[in-house]
């Protein structure tokens, strides 16, 4: 672990407007540290730079908490578990299901999970369009999984009533948006992440009345 991260993540958070308790800070540096030793041997992030990880993967995926509702949240196309974790350890009194295709991304969340001791987060390997889980969710969000009109016609069978979709995006993605016609409603926010120049976005959708 970078002895600059602890630094790093409480200013990050606190410029935020993100509370979080000294052992959730413990946890999420932990699953930060996991995900550096892991990544040296599985590819599981193209962040490869310490120095970036904390605001890339920490501080971008709690960016969306406020915009979390309901109990169970779904993270398709996970991978290493980018939103899902970090979310999952900010907001313990929700269930987390992380869906992956990937069995060695499905690996390294299993023991995560282990490791951490996330009793609110359970791990699925199986295509989305397979994936018929007893409940649906009340908010199903991606960071890298797919297309705008893909991701909601493979998710839309696993969405609840009343619930979201929070896709986070870099620049907006207008074509995508375009190609949604008027099926769903849409409200675009833009996202300040603390150390990242780039744009960010989230794209929260609703089916359509």
């Amino acid at each position: 672990m970078a002895d600059y991260w602890p630094t790093q993540l409480r200013d990050g958070l606190a410029e935020m407007g993100i509370s979080a308790t000294p052992n959730q800070q413990r946890l999420l540096l932990d699953y930060l540290a996991l995900l550096e030793k892991w990544n040296k041997a599985f590819n599981l992030t193209a962040v490869r730079d310490p120095r970036k990880m904390v605001s890339r993967q920490l501080l971008d995926s709690l960016s969306i908490l406020h915009l979390l509702q309901g109990e169970r949240i779904l993270d398709v196309g996970s991978g290493a578990g980018l939103p899902g974790i970090p979310l999952s350890i900010l907001a313990p009194g929700r269930s987390f299901m992380l869906l992956d295709t990937n069995s060695k991304k499905t690996r390294f969340l299993r023991q995560a999970k282990l490791e951490l001791g996330l009793d609110n987060v359970e791990i699925e390997q199986a295509r989305v369009e397979g994936y018929h889980p007893s409940r649906p969710f009340d908010v199903i969000t991606s960071r890298a999984f797919a297309s705008l009109p893909d991701m909601l016609a493979l998710t839309r069978h696993l969405l609840a009533p009343g619930g979201c979709w929070l896709a986070m995006k870099g620049t907006i993605p207008q074509a995508e948006l375009e190609a949604l016609g008027k099926a769903y409603r849409v409200e675009i926010q833009a996202l300040e992440v603390p150390g990242e120049s780039g744009q960010r976005h989230v794209i929260l959708i609703r089916p359509g009345l």
